[in-house]
């Protein structure tokens, strides 16, 4: 969908919103928007039977352009809607674009400037204020575009950016309110069907267009409602491929199950061999030897150590006695200690804290005065630094005023050197008056005469426009200002002299500005033309001696001198151009002190002498001298103030260097000086009572440190000796059990050694059988070790878990040659999941969507016949209205449903005769019928310009004069709007208002193109 199609669903729903009353407050509030969108310029180049036509410029609300048949009317319309991206059908000029080129050329260009100022220009920032399109159409029919902004740059060749430009002003071409056609104007004015201006009435107000969007909003629907039917079908059968790859991709999880079942079951098969064979060694594994059923005990041994404990614990019994007898005088003696360590720490505790208390006291005091004298010094670091912000202060001002007088300095400066060459350009002008207009100038004149002479000129350019004699000397100044960049330019009567011009001005003017150059063409008699004709005051035209009419008619052309009044008093000037009666044909006036005076508003001139028409050389020499002077005086002024500028701030600078010295030296040294050395006694003495303190402190720990422990080893004497004395009452238990059992040991010592020397016989025997099997248990270990590090407790035999291995290496096989290639079955499952998961997202979003378009469809279709109803309501009333002011009543009947509009009109006396169809009506007052019908059109629809082609040609002059009033009364009350008239007509009974422009095209060359009519019948 286009962006005009967008916009349009935009319009329809904001104005489902509105109400006939904030339809009126809109309407009232555009009437302050800027004109941006309508046409400034256009000009055509061999663009259909005219080479050139234009450049035409349109003021910006009521335009008429004038011509007889055959002048160009119709080709100007023409090349509008083409320019603008219509077709050429909507022309009904011809049915291909190539039909517009004018014949043996090769192709046709148009030019049109649109204004785009205002808060709805567009892209204000790239094109300027004003957006110039550029078309250029060949032989073969083909169309190019070039967008420029008002410096003539080219910004893009993209049809889309025209067509977001027109978008932006809203600019409909094909829109026949917008501009209505010739022939679209016959054919409607003849129409007898009430259809056809229904459908007039649809396309004018872009209900046909919002209909047709609808229709097709209608057709996609249907269209993606079929796409969803298909999908579904192929979302079954990719939902079962899914599943049926999905079960494939499962399988191979259960053969990696396989597998790895498999690699256990080889670990534990590795060591379920070792296992069968450590069962021949129960000893390798904790279990007691089967050999030895009977432990063996050294009978002999156990009687020996029998014998030597009872000796060990009858010397310990006999060294704990001694020992408790000489601890008990130990104890006793730390006792007393202990005693002694406690009184030693009660002293040192009550020392300290006498010690701390005083010299806590002195230590405040002393602080107390070290901070007054601290905030003593603050004080005057505050009043240095006060008196630190009042230098800089000075000196910043001191710098700002300096900066403003070097600017002032340098404007005067400028000025002097800016009178000193215009003091050059005067002193040369005593001998030459052409050189005021530069010096290059006669030069110029001379290069152009020797050129006019060698035939280079059609016809000889006229200039400078400035070269000519006042009546009254005292108006130079006001005329100059009038005419200003027009005093230096040149008139030429055709392109080429322009070019010769331009060539012989870029070489006397190699780096300079050059003079202005103006085509028309060059007519030996004064324009007639409808001047200011007052008794007291003259015009500019009145007040200028010009002997050669080109030059005449080119200041009227360019500047309008013959509407201009001259009045010398400004107050006087004011009072007669903005009063009531203000003077017929008069546009503005000037006051000799160059004041530009208009109906509504004055400006003030800068200017405040003249430079190229003043009339008294020497004097304006003797002013330039003076002025010089008094400029020379005034730079003198600044410099001496410069110079006392720099003294004080030079003065204030040193001082706010002493300023910084001084403070900088109350903060460090006073500070360091006053406070240092007692300071320094002050930590001397805290250092020296701290060290004391942590020895009496240290001191004070150490004593009760040695208290405990004596206490400690005390309670431990006291403690062991208790003990003591209980282990010997054990020892002595102890040692008659050990006299019983070293009997008893004596007695099984002689069995024991028989049966132990048959037990050394079978046991050499087994050793040499242990050693082989111990090797071959080796070996089984180490390779089931490679084939599992880690020693697994295995409860099944070798034998099930080959067997169990057989069965599942058969079916691992069977299953690999059933599934394939393991990476294709996941590459295609993971396919057939992307692909099923994105066609059930989008048949997710699919009825998502058509759901949502559904709701929107249905309110939007309520909002259009509302929208419908108001503008036909809105339109019935417009048009009675207009209708009444010719004193005709009439009525329009709208049939939506069948798609009609009847329009009935009687010229009567309101309900005195009876209404009657439009077909019974006079080509008069039809025509007026159709204006009412197009003007009530026009009140409810928006575009920055309308366009009408010959829209009276059928009335007669009574029609055609109350038809101009309403079109004129409606431009009037819509001057955001720009409106644009062709007709054959004169236009000479219109009303004089600044609002009207009237652009009058050449009558044609018949005999041209006669001669072209005979040569295509002769063809």
């Amino acid at each position: 969908m286009s962006k005009r199609k967008s916009n349009t669903f935009v319009s329809y729903c904001i104005w489902s919103e509105v109400t006939e009353i904030t339809y009126v407050q809109v309407h009232c509030a555009r009437e302050v928007v800027s004109d941006a969108g309508i046409v400034e310029s256009i000009t055509l180049k061999n663009f259909m039977c005219h080479s050139l036509l234009g450049p035409f410029t349109f003021g910006s609300n009521v335009n008429f352009v004038v011509g007889n048949n055959g002048s160009g009317k119709s080709a100007v319309l023409t090349a509008l809607i083409v320019a603008l991206g219509g077709n050429a059908q909507a022309t009904n000029r011809g049915s291909s674009l190539k039909g517009f080129v004018k014949e043996g050329e090769s192709s046709a260009d148009v030019s049109i400037t649109l204004r785009n100022i205002g808060r709805d220009a567009y892209k204000p920032e790239v094109y300027g204020p004003a957006i110039i399109v550029d078309l250029r159409i060949t032989r073969d029919g083909l169309r190019t575009y070039k967008l420029r902004n008002k410096s003539g740059q080219l910004v893009s060749t993209k049809k889309e950016e025209l067509m977001s430009i027109l978008d932006n002003f809203n600019i409909q071409v094909n829109n026949p309110v917008s501009v209505l056609t010739q022939e679209m104007s016959k054919y409607f004015l003849h129409s007898k069907g009430e259809g056809d201006k229904y459908k007039f009435f649809m396309k004018a107000t872009q209900l046909e267009q919002m209909r047709e969007d609808f229709v097709y909003i209608k057709t996609t629907k249907h269209v993606t409602e079929d796409k969803v039917g298909q999908n579904t079908e192929c979302l079954k059968d990719l939902k079962r491929k899914y599943l049926e790859k999905e079960d494939r991709y499962k399988s191979l999880a259960s053969l990696d199950e396989m597998h790895t079942k498999l690699e256990e079951l080889q670990k534990q098969m590795a060591w379920a061999l070792v296992r069968s064979l450590s069962l021949i060694f129960p000893s390798q594994f904790g279990i007691s030897n089967p050999f030895y059923p009977f432990p063996y005990v050294p009978v002999t041994n156990k009687v020996d150590e029998a014998e030597k404990k009872y000796k060990q614990i009858q010397e310990q019994l006999e060294g704990i006695t001694q020992q408790v007898q000489e601890l008990q005088p130990k104890c006793a003696e730390l006792k007393a200690e202990a005693q002694k360590r406690n009184s030693l720490l009660k002293s040192s505790e009550v020392s300290i804290s006498q010690t701390t208390g005083a010299e806590s006291q002195a230590r405040t005091q002393r602080m107390e005065q070290i901070q007054a004298e601290l905030e003593k010094l603050k004080h005057h670091i505050s009043t240095l630094g006060q008196q630190i912000d009042q230098y800089q202060h000075a000196c910043s001002r001191a710098k700002e005023e300096q900066g403003k007088m070097r600017r002032e300095h340098g404007v005067v400066q400028r000025s002097i050197e800016a009178n000193r060459r215009n003091l050059q350009t005067m002193e040369s002008s005593r001998s030459n008056r052409l050189r005021r207009f530069g010096d290059h100038m006669p030069a110029l004149l001379t290069a152009i005469d020797d050129a006019h002479r060698r035939g280079q000129f059609k016809h000889k350019p006229r200039g400078p426009l400035g070269k000519t004699c006042l009546k009254d000397p005292e108006l130079a100044l006001a005329i100059e200002v009038c005419l200003k960049g027009q005093l230096l330019a040149f008139t030429c009567d055709n392109h080429e002299d322009e070019r010769v011009l331009q060539g012989l001005m870029t070489k006397m003017f190699p780096g300079g500005r050059r003079p202005t150059i103006i085509t028309m063409i060059l007519v030996c008699f004064v324009f007639c033309v409808r001047a200011v004709n007052h008794p007291e005051y003259p015009s500019v035209l009145q007040a200028l001696e010009i002997e050669d009419p080109v030059v005449a008619n080119c200041l009227i052309d360019q500047r309008g001198i013959e509407s201009i009044l001259l009045i010398k008093n400004r107050t006087e000037a004011r009072r007669v151009m903005q009063g009531r009666n203000p003077p017929r044909n008069c546009t503005q006036a000037f006051s000799k002190e160059g004041d530009q005076i208009f109906n509504n508003r004055s400006y003030t001139a800068e200017q405040t002498r003249a430079n190229y028409l003043s009339g008294d050389v020497e004097e304006e020499i003797r002013h330039l001298q003076r002025e010089m002077e008094n400029q020379d005086a005034q730079a003198n002024r600044f410099q001496q103030h410069m110079r006392r500028l720099d003294e004080d701030l030079k003065q204030n600078e040193g001082l706010l260097r002493r300023a910084h010295i001084e403070q900088k030296t109350t903060k460090t040294m006073n500070l360091l000086m006053k406070s240092e050395e007692d300071l320094q006694e002050i930590i001397t003495k805290i250092s020296s009572k701290r060290d004391e303190y942590e020895e009496a402190r240290t001191q004070m720990t150490d004593h009760k440190a040695s208290y405990e422990k004596a206490e400690r080893e005390y309670k431990q004497h006291k403690e062991r000796i208790n003990t003591i004395a209980e282990e010997a009452d054990s020892i002595k238990e102890e040692l008659s059990k050990t006299d019983q059992e070293a009997m008893k040991c004596k007695h099984h010592k002689k069995h024991y050694d028989e049966k132990r020397s048959a037990h050394l016989c079978n046991i050499q025997t087994l050793e040499a059988n242990l050693e082989s099997k111990e090797r071959e248990l080796q070996t089984s270990v180490s390779k089931a070790t490679e084939i599992c590090p880690e020693r697994l407790e295995v409860r099944r035999t070798a034998r099930s878990l080959d067997s169990e291995i057989n069965r599942l290496k058969v079916k691992i096989s069977t299953q690999k040659q059933q599934q394939g290639n393991r990476e294709e079955v996941v590459r295609q499952y993971h396919e057939a999941l992307e692909s099923y998961k994105n066609l059930a997202q989008q048949m997710k979003n699919l009825n998502s969507f058509i759901k949502s378009l559904d709701s929107v469809m249905n309110q939007r279709l309520q909002v259009y016949a509302e929208l419908r109803r108001f503008l036909s309501a809105r339109c019935k009333y417009y048009f009675d209205s207009m209708l009444a002011q010719r004193g005709y009543t009439g009525s329009m009947t709208f049939d939506h449903k069948n798609e009609t509009l009847s329009i009935t009109v009687q010229p009567g006396q309101g309900n005195k005769a009876d209404l009657s169809d439009m077909r019974s009506l006079s080509g008069g007052e039809r025509s007026f019928s159709t204006v009412c019908f197009v003007l009530s059109l026009w009140a409810i629809t928006e575009a920055p310009f309308r366009c009408l082609d010959e829209f009276d040609v059928y009335m007669d002059m009574v029609n055609r004069r109350i038809s101009m009033d309403m079109m004129l009364k409606v431009a009037a009350g819509q001057r955001y709007r720009q409106f644009i008239f062709l007709t054959p007509q004169s236009m000479s009974t219109l009303p004089e208002s600044k609002i009207i422009r009237i652009l009058r095209l050449k009558d044609p060359d018949r005999s041209q193109n006669n001669a072209q009519r005979n040569q295509d019948e002769d063809q």
